[in-house]
């Protein structure tokens, strides 16, 4: 997968910008608070039309702007292809691909796949449950339409059924459609549960090997699916015999869900546990532990993301070679062929001397090249 070029109007500090991309590595330099991660969110943006960093898709709009517009020239499945973003500030968006408009941005999976490593990432082993849930939800969402759809499905349902446990008492006739909720909400987390654990199941294989070589074989990654505790094996399981553990688990929690008004039974609180040397991670991992486990785990994402596709997905480096050492810096360049790769960074010239790649530079929302 390649993106060929891209143009930009009123993205972030974007006013209007085109850019054309090498098929290898791109070094994306430039000061400080210039638009470096700007132009890596819009790469990432056209993977599922969503950002990595924005609540909101709105956030993204320039600021006294009604709108932005992403328009990408790619190589994908064999082929040119296009695609066409854009989104008005009352929430409308618009999604093209070829030149025929998409119903939902799980139409866009499979096109132009992406693997984000940020700062942020640095956490990912540390840090809340959530930050491992968006992983799984992304990587798959990008493979599986079924998942992304199915996703923004459950996530509706949630949300009503939040505002049902949080108002009953005030509105008792709510309580005549909280089964229906729970129902569809169980039938789509049992599907959301099925791809993840098979996800996490090739996910633990391919992190092991990578962990591996560059933890230098003295180290071992374990990492396993948690859900909720009436699935006794999610990875052998199938959907239907998931649907019946949740249900059972929600009937368990149902009146302390009515008496606390939260919900407490479901697939959002899954989490991907991590464990090196046996120990959880989480709580006992050194930050350099942490780290080479994050970066096991993403060169791993890329890795699951070829085989599956016969194509490497876009690799997004944003300011992260900074926050590594100089041997994981080089165990990460020393990876990076194959596949189109971003690097954004302060020191552009040095990393591209390293690397071989096309200097960008970025300067106030403006791009040239050298």
């Amino acid at each position: 997968m390649i993106l060929n070029s891209i143009k930009i109007e009123n993205f972030r500090n974007y006013d209007r910008a085109d850019c054309a991309f090498s098929p290898d590595v791109n070094v994306i330099t430039g000061a400080n608070a210039q638009g470096k991660t700007n132009l890596i969110e819009a790469a990432y943006y056209l993977s599922g039309a969503s950002s990595f960093r924005a609540r909101s898709s709105k956030e993204l709009i320039r600021f006294g702007q009604s709108e932005f517009r992403l328009f990408a020239e790619i190589e994908s499945e064999g082929r040119e292809q296009t695609i066409d973003i854009s989104l008005s500030a009352a929430g409308r968006k618009k999604i093209l691909l070829n030149g025929v408009k998409k119903r939902s941005a799980a139409e866009l999976s499979g096109k132009l796949c992406c693997v984000l490593f940020s700062p942020d990432d640095m956490e990912l082993i540390r840090g809340g449950a959530v930050t491992r849930r968006r992983l799984m939800d992304h990587a798959i969402s990008q493979l599986r339409p079924n998942y992304a759809a199915c996703l923004a499905r459950f996530n509706k349902y949630y949300e009503h059924k939040v505002r049902i446990l949080r108002d009953w008492r005030e509105k008792p006739a709510l309580l005549e459609v909280l089964d229906d909720f729970n129902y569809n909400l169980a039938h789509l987390g049992a599907q959301l549960i099925y791809y993840r654990a098979a996800w996490c199941r090739r996910l633990r294989e391919a992190a092991g090997a990578v962990h591996a070589e560059v933890s230098g074989r003295g180290e071992v990654l374990e990492l396993s699916y948690k859900t909720v505790k009436t699935l006794p094996d999610p990875e052998g399981m199938k959907p239907q015999e998931i649907l019946e553990c949740l249900l059972e688990h929600q009937q368990s929690h149902r009146q302390a869900e009515l008496d606390s008004g939260t919900v407490l039974s479901g697939a959002m609180k899954d989490d991907l546990i991590a464990k090196i040397g046996g120990v959880e991670a989480k709580n006992f991992a050194s930050q350099g532990q942490a780290r080479t486990a994050a970066l096991s785990i993403k060169l791993a994402e890329r890795e699951i993301i070829r085989s599956d596709t016969g194509e490497y997905p876009l690799l997004l480096l944003d300011d992260v070679l900074s926050e590594l050492d100089e041997v994981r810096q080089d165990f990460v360049l020393n990876r990076i062929a194959g596949g189109q790769v971003f690097i954004t960074c302060c020191d552009g010239r040095q990393v591209s001397a390293r690397t071989g790649g096309r200097l960008i530079f970025v300067e106030g929302g403006r791009i040239t090249e050298e």
